[in-house]
């Protein structure tokens, strides 16, 4: 049994929002930071957020546009030109501010394991984490962009440029047709994390896009190969998070 609810978290001054699905006596389980697409917390996410609770894990699906909103976005083009504006500092300021909030439940005085997972924007910036953040073990990325077009304030370092700063085990998930992660780009990621020593995993499904996990898109969503990759995330975070399991 779970339960799911809004819920709300600080970040210094700030008040945060998401949606957290817990399993019960959820104070002694693991937990998981689940970071949505560009479109934002929506119920495909929520929904999402169940489905790893039903599984044993505390899941906290974040609202990065708790401050401006979530964006009304008619094209990629217009999607990809809203990524690049966003700050990462920001972004992961607020991710550490959920992954404390999940490490340390209120009412409780021992820690919790946490891992982090997102997809597409939200796979971009799950690697970004398990490469910048505190207190994560385990990371799944869901097809997320490796590489900027140009770097700057916004975007200090591109996944591709921090992978060598791999904190946590890490697996990435990729579709060998994805229009906007070529294979190459996973190649170098492979390359990288593998001279850097760190340990990962990288599986990719042939036959499939970007967002082959989206049932809501029914020209991307790949039945078989999504509850393949599904249940893969599931055993690699009960691997990496199993203290507490």
């Amino acid at each position: 049994m779970s339960s799911a609810r809004d819920v709300t978290f600080a970040r210094g001054d700030e008040t945060l929002r998401g949606h957290l699905a817990a399993p019960d006596e959820a104070q002694d389980r693991p937990a998981i930071v689940l970071i949505p697409d560009v479109h934002g917390l929506s119920d495909l996410y929520r929904e999402l957020a169940g489905r790893f609770a039903a599984r044993g894990f505390a899941t906290l699906a974040v609202d990065l546009y708790t401050r401006e909103g979530a964006p009304t976005l008619g094209s990629p083009v217009e999607a990809m030109r809203w990524i690049a504006h966003l700050p990462d500092p920001r972004i992961l300021a607020d991710l550490q501010a959920a992954v404390d909030f999940l490490a340390a439940p209120a009412g409780n005085a021992a820690k919790r394991l946490v891992g982090i997972t997102g997809f597409c924007m939200g796979g971009q910036y799950a690697l970004l984490a398990a490469c910048s953040l505190r207190g994560l073990s385990a990371c799944v990325s869901f097809y997320g962009m490796l590489r900027y077009s140009q770097t700057n304030e916004l975007k200090p370092r591109s996944p591709l440029d921090a992978a060598a700063d791999l904190g946590c085990a890490y697996l990435g998930i990729f579709g060998e047709e994805d229009a906007l992660i070529p294979m190459s780009d996973v190649a170098e990621l492979r390359a990288k994390l593998e001279a850097a020593g760190k340990s990962f995993r990288i599986d990719s499904y042939a036959g499939c896009g970007h967002a082959f996990l989206n049932h809501t898109r029914p020209d991307a969503y790949r039945p078989q190969a999504a509850a393949d990759a599904f249940e893969r995330a599931v055993r690699f975070f009960e691997a990496h998070l199993s203290a507490r399991t």
